[in-house]
């Protein structure tokens, strides 16, 4: 675990719940700026194609967002900076209205097939279209699919890997399509030989 999601994460009452269950603690983090994205965290990062969302409401309700594009959507702007284009979906605008009063986020990163789960905690803003043309074009905005509202700015403020335990393996359409592609051509094969 980092060293800034370990200060943030365990909290007294979590220390508490830790020591009745398991009669100790782990120890608590010591606090620092912000926990810088690596390597591993910028490859894992761009092959994404979705991830989870939450923010906390005004009256301090959490809500949960799936948001989800072609790999690579959520682009890493710099060590501790990521953004994604955010399309229009059901038109609530929670999320979008969460972060007016809380920018507080919290995001859950899977990959299913290797059974790895990424957690970042961070402060998110909001930039509607055209008021940050630069940022548009380096997320690719004009490209995106679907009709691109808004840009979402994550400040990352620490992460977290999770251990493998209890990710049900699962894998993509197109992820399946590679591997049956083959198996397919040969049956094809096959039943020509049959044919003949």
């Amino acid at each position: 675990m980092t060293r800034n999601f370990l200060d943030i994460a365990f909290t007294p009452s979590v220390i508490a719940a830790q020591e009745h269950a398991y009669g100790r603690a782990a120890a608590p983090g010591q606090p620092g700026d912000r926990d810088l994205l690596g390597p591993e965290e910028i490859a894992f990062l761009g092959l994404r194609d979705s991830f989870y969302m939450a923010t906390v409401s005004e009256t301090g309700w959490p809500y949960v967002q799936h948001r989800g594009g072609p790999p690579g959507f959520l682009k890493v702007l710099g060590p501790s900076e990521i953004a994604f284009a955010d399309l229009r979906g059901n038109r609530q605008l929670l999320s979008t209205g969460n972060l007016t009063a809380n920018d507080r986020v919290a995001l859950i990163l899977v990959d299913y097939p290797r059974r790895m789960r990424l957690k970042i905690l961070g402060h998110a803003r909001a930039f509607d279209r055209g008021a940050d043309p630069m940022l548009e074009a380096r997320l690719g905005a004009n490209e995106a699919g679907g009709k691109v509202e808004r840009m979402i700015r994550i400040d990352v403020i620490a992460f977290d890997w999770n251990c493998p335990q209890h990710i049900t393996p699962r894998w993509t359409k197109t992820e399946i399509d590679a591997v049956v592609a083959p198996l397919r051509a040969r049956i094809a094969e096959l039943e020509g030989l049959v044919k003949d």
